[in-house]
């Protein structure tokens, strides 16, 4: 079977965002164009890390290009997409690695999920091996989601994503632990219900 890509060269809208209720949620990076919508499934951390990277990188295309690269050193807020996913939210695959690039040519942010794969292997060199291996088949690797963003996109994409990460469940203010509803058993109140 060879590789599944689903590609978005440019997606009319690329976000993230989740399902559920906060300390039950379930992030998701979804791309569209026209009618066609892929989802893929993904960690807290890895929104949060792919929108601060992402927001390095367009620092750094700015500063190498003295300012001249078509990248806003900020979201513009009149284009920051705050509308939900777009439903029925069907996953393609639980992400396992991404990857980011600018391509200087065209002036787009390359954003890269591929499918979360389990591989077996008796040492760490294997392992190793098995690994590079995959990541270089592009015929025969696990699917992955590769959209390509213009600068405004892809700034308005780490903006959102933040602030989704940002909308889970308020800090406990002793402890920094995430609050629940039903209660929250704080470690610095020696296990005494707030």
């Amino acid at each position: 079977m060879s590789r599944q890509v689903f590609l978005y060269d440019p997606p009319d809208r690329f976000v993230a965002g989740t399902v559920g209720l906060p300390g039950r949620r379930t992030f998701y990076l979804q791309a569209a164009a026209g009618t066609r919508v892929t989802s893929v499934a993904l960690e807290k951390t890895q929104v949060a890390a792919l929108a601060e990277r992402m927001d390095e990188l367009l620092d750094e295309v700015v500063r190498r290009s003295g300012g001249s690269a078509s990248v806003p050193a900020v979201a513009p807020a009149d284009i920051v997409d705050t509308e939900p996913l777009r439903t029925p939210v069907e996953e393609e695959f639980r992400v396992g690695t991404m990857a980011l690039a600018w391509d200087g040519s065209d002036q787009r942010m390359v954003v890269e999920a591929q499918a979360l794969v389990e591989l077996e292997a008796e040492t760490e060199e294997d392992l190793a091996a098995a690994e590079e291996q995959m990541l270089q088949d592009e015929e025969n690797g696990p699917p992955v989601l590769r959209v390509r963003l213009t600068g405004v996109q892809a700034r308005s994409f780490a903006k959102r994503a933040l602030e989704v990460v940002d909308a889970g469940r308020p800090p406990c203010p002793l402890c920094s632990l995430p609050l629940d509803p039903e209660g929250h058993v704080c470690p610095r109140q020696n296990g005494y219900r707030r």
